[in-house]
């Protein structure tokens, strides 16, 4: 049985339930976290943010974890349901944030800063293919 540490006492009380169901079955399987995340699609550093209770385990990542323990996933989808609206938005933190410092950003869903660029790429691409294409038709007109 892996030694936990203690949850954050930010997390509300149907939070923190689901966590200690999620370490319980976590705990029956008897994998490790490396050998959960190759058994699901969920990564290593993924399950340890889930299991600390620093970060709201998504729906499909509960359902992964009671397929492989051969857990009923009605049981801990219901506790999902009830947790969900009370997880706190962000990461849980130890420390509350200052707030002398400017307004932060929402920060960007997964992808979105790669979708930007590949997006900013695909604009300068076209950019230049049109400049070209513009060039070469109007040189030939221009020389002769």
């Amino acid at each position: 049985m892996t030694c936990w540490r203690p949850l954050p006492d930010a997390l509300p009380r149907e939070a923190r339930h689901l966590v200690e169901q999620l370490r319980g079955l976590k705990d029956r399987t008897g994998l490790s976290l490396a050998e959960l995340a190759r058994r699901t699609a969920y990564s290593k550093s993924s399950w340890q943010r889930y299991l600390s209770g620093t970060k709201q385990p998504p729906r499909g990542a509960v359902q992964a974890l009671c397929r492989v323990a051969g857990a009923d996933q009605a049981r801990l989808l219901a506790l999902w349901d009830l947790a969900h609206p009370t997880w706190p938005r962000g990461a849980v933190a130890a420390a509350p944030a200052s707030p002398a410092g400017p307004p932060q950003a929402p920060p960007l869903p997964p992808g979105a800063e790669y979708r930007r660029w590949r997006t900013a790429a695909l604009f300068a691409f076209a950019v230049v293919a049109l400049l070209t294409a513009g060039l070469l038709w109007v040189l030939p007109s221009v020389g002769g």
